[in-house]
């Protein structure tokens, strides 16, 4: 596959795989006419924190470059677990960035207008607990004056803030952006109003998507917080009661959504984290599609397509991603994936 370079690249793409597997190559223009009345969109409206922060690590005089992956506890912007590296930038692909100077608990680092203190290591040399001094407003304003969006070596050219929000973003609270969001636009939002297709949104803090060190990527995604607003589930709850279908707009959105099921059926509001993986093994007791970007075997968002669809389906899938040369990462191609039939409570789920 091709990796996506640039923000909101013009004919995206649209790989749809129904419930049968069958599988068709769409425009991603044509995403408002693939749903039918009754279903209902779910999407993350969360905006993207400017996460990545060069600074230096006082004790050894080193510079680094610390991006913060999930909070600590939810909203507390004092507190969050992070990646660090040594120098460089992002240019250098993550696997090929040097650790950070050693780190130890106490440790001060200066980033940029920002202080803050290494509260701990997390079982890994790039993985840790860091802690901001500082009044939260103050800590908001050293984020928007010194730091930029986590990027990566696929794309060459810096990232601005606003490339990294969805169109409907709302409070900052995600560290990547959630990026199947990338994929709706106001025209497809009101032609499904008019096609009576419901859109809710929930807020969902995405993390850090690689980190370059296999050992530290095999526990990806971190702990994520979530935040379900009473209209949401109501939304959701209404819809399954009257057999239409909820469709996740992202991995996080099906992580949120199945956090957050007490029972099938019964999605519950309110804060919630998002934690382990999705995959194989897992029942999905909510989520009957999923848009999400162009994900590789192997990664941490394709292990959870593996709980909608069958292996063989989702091999399918993949070659034909990249027979037809579909762009993959953030500002790639989409994917609308169906449950499979095996795992549906009907047989008449099909895409419309």
């Amino acid at each position: 596959m091709i990796a996506a370079n640039r923000p909101r690249p013009s004919a995206a793409r649209l790989l749809v795989a129904d419930s049968a597997g069958a599988i068709r190559h769409l425009s991603r223009s044509d995403l408002a006419a693939l749903l039918r009345p009754g279903d209902l969109v779910v999407a993350n409206d969360a905006a993207t924190f400017p996460a990545s922060l060069k600074g230096k690590h006082l004790r050894s005089g080193k510079p680094l470059e610390v991006r913060l992956a999930t909070f600590t506890e939810a909203g507390d912007l004092h507190r969050f677990h992070a990646i660090a590296f040594g120098e460089g930038d992002y240019h250098t692909p993550t696997e090929n960035r040097p650790l950070p100077p050693e780190l130890a608990s106490g440790d001060r680092l200066l980033l940029g207008p920002l202080v803050a203190t290494v509260e701990g290591l997390l079982g890994h040399p790039r993985l840790i607990e860091l802690r901001f001094d500082g009044e939260e407003a103050e800590i908001l304003t050293g984020l928007a004056r010194h730091g930029r969006p986590i990027q990566y070596a696929h794309v060459p050219d810096p990232l601005a803030l606003w490339d990294v929000w969805t169109s409907y973003a709302s409070r900052p609270f995600a560290f990547e952006p959630p990026s199947a969001g990338f994929a709706l636009d106001w025209r497809t939002l009101v032609a499904w109003q008019q096609r009576g297709i419901e859109v809710a949104t929930l807020t969902h803090a995405a993390g850090i998507s690689s980190t370059g060190d296999p050992e530290l990527d095999a526990r990806l995604p971190l702990d994520e917080p979530y935040v379900i607003p009473e209209s949401t589930a109501l939304a959701v709850n209404t819809t399954i009661e009257r057999g239409g279908r909820i469709v996740a707009v992202g991995t996080t959105v099906v992580r949120a959504l199945e956090s957050a099921v007490i029972e099938p059926g019964m999605v519950i509001p309110g804060d919630g984290v998002a934690s382990g993986r999705i995959g194989l093994d897992t029942v999905l007791r909510v989520t009957d599609m999923v848009l999400s970007g162009i994900h590789e075997p192997g990664e941490s968002h394709f292990e959870l397509l593996r709980a909608f669809a069958a292996d063989r389906v989702l091999d399918r899938v993949h070659r034909a991603a990249v027979e037809h040369q579909y762009r993959n990462h953030e500002f790639g191609d989409s994917l609308l994936l169906e449950r499979s039939l095996r795992e549906s409570t009907t047989t008449s789920d099909a895409v419309a």
